[in-house]
């Protein structure tokens, strides 16, 4: 069903009151980004920033209009950090969220219902504009439905997508560029990849170089932790979705054994950024008997900057901990159905898992993906990395670099300024 036109006396109430936003995404990197983003909203909505440089790549400078008469609401598909931030949350979509063919088959169904529902709701509730953040499959259904039934609203694609690292569905990268009418880029790649294929788009560089600021270094994190200063940490990122848990958490905690029989002083930190899964790695640690602290909440970045190594999954936390200046080993495993089907079926292949390779295309952090994920393995890649070796000095190094690629503080304001843009036209 579609909504009826607007007279004009709709018109004019929808002009007076407040600008509502919808924004929707899944897992817990979502949700991150969408409340730092959020916090952005609201702070270039009250007071705009005046110096804050906005890299439009097809030259089109956007005229910025008065908005400070009207409120700004903003509702939500995301989670509880989305909520802290100011946004009502429709429905918490961070549990919702899997990597491979097999994985994604549990969430299908409760994410059509789920989507149901938020069409019903849009039906009576039409936003002024809606931001897709990533969570390609439920963000291509629902941006092609605003499409079709609200042509009129104005979408805006946030941290699109990997389309760009892998080309693997041609299909999708046409999709997202036909609903978007704007492509925040946050990569360097991401933003040549999707204008070289007709999206109109603004790089703004990484958010989490914003977040960054003013993070504690390692001394401050380990006196916060109550750490010896001199004893070994490594830190242990293991899960972010319910299959990292029965694929990724056992082999790491073996791994991290492994170690301990050649550090036997060493110290493992777990920050876990979803509690729904603190049971299981509790549990987990209590079988393996290995000397972990698991940290929450705001401890989670004093976990990772008070390491002197991180062995964790791949994800948005490896870019954290490289601008931690964290030396990582990145391991990464899916049902070995899901594997065989996507190497020999569908012939999927990427250059690099991680985000830290991803950025310049090259292999700063060591990877372990699928058959290469074993303790011993684990153990080659990580004893050097504890030590003052070369190979510690390079990936340091390298660090550096990749942190200039990402582009410069004030990410997240920028990204704010260019969505308030196109709202103050609506």
């Amino acid at each position: 069903m579609k909504p009826k036109p607007e007279n004009e006396a709709s018109i004019t109430a929808k002009k007076n009151r407040s600008k509502r936003i919808f924004i929707s995404t899944g897992e817990v990197s979502g949700d991150l980004q969408g409340s730092l983003l959020i916090e952005a909203l609201n702070r270039q909505f009250l007071a705009p920033g005046k110096d804050l440089e906005v890299k439009d790549l097809e030259s089109k400078d956007l005229e910025s209009k008065d908005l400070e008469s009207k409120d700004l609401e903003i509702f939500a598909l995301g989670g509880d950090r989305m909520a802290a931030a100011g946004a009502t949350i429709w429905a918490n979509t961070t549990a919702i969220g899997s990597v491979g063919i097999l994985e994604s088959l549990p969430y299908i169904l409760p994410t059509l219902k789920l989507q149901a529902k938020i069409y019903q709701y849009l039906q009576q509730n039409t936003p002024d504009l809606v931001i897709l953040i990533d969570y390609v499959g439920p963000n291509l259904r629902l941006g092609n439905y605003i499409r079709r039934h609200f042509p009129q609203v104005p979408i805006v694609y946030y941290i699109a997508p990997q389309e760009w690292v892998w080309s693997f569905n041609h299909k999708n990268t046409s999709e997202i560029v036909s609903i978007c009418d704007r492509l925040i880029a946050i990569f360097p790649e991401e933003a040549r990849y999707y204008q070289a294929k007709g999206a109109h788009v603004t790089w703004v560089g990484h958010p989490l170089i914003d977040q960054i600021q003013g993070a504690a270094n390692r001394e401050q994190a380990r006196a916060a932790l109550g750490i010896n200063s001199s004893q070994p940490v490594i830190a242990l990122l293991p899960a972010s979705r319910r299959q990292e848990i029965k694929y990724l958490l056992p082999v790491m905690l073996a791994g991290a054994r492994a170690i301990q029989e050649h550090l036997p002083n060493v110290q493992f930190v777990i920050p876990v950024s979803n509690q729904i899964y603190r049971q299981d790695i509790e549990k987990a640690i209590a079988l393996f008997k290995l000397p972990a602290k698991i940290l929450t909440g705001e401890n989670n970045h004093l976990g990772i900057a008070a390491a002197d190594l991180a062995i964790t999954k791949s994800g948005t936390v490896n870019l954290e901990i490289a601008l931690l200046n964290v030396p990582q080993v990145v391991i990464y495993r899916l049902n070995p159905i899901s594997a065989w089907i996507l190497a020999k079926l569908l012939k999927f292949s990427i250059p690099f898992m991680s985000p830290v390779n991803l950025v310049l295309m090259k292999s700063i952090v060591p990877e372990l993906l699928q058959d290469q994920v074993t303790p011993a393995n684990i153990v080659r890649e990580s004893l050097p990395l504890l030590q003052n070796t070369p190979k510690r000095q390079q990936i340091l190094q390298d660090y550096q670099t990749m942190r200039q690629a990402l582009g410069e503080i004030g990410a997240c304001d920028r990204a704010a300024q260019s969505i308030l843009a196109i709202l103050a036209q609506v």
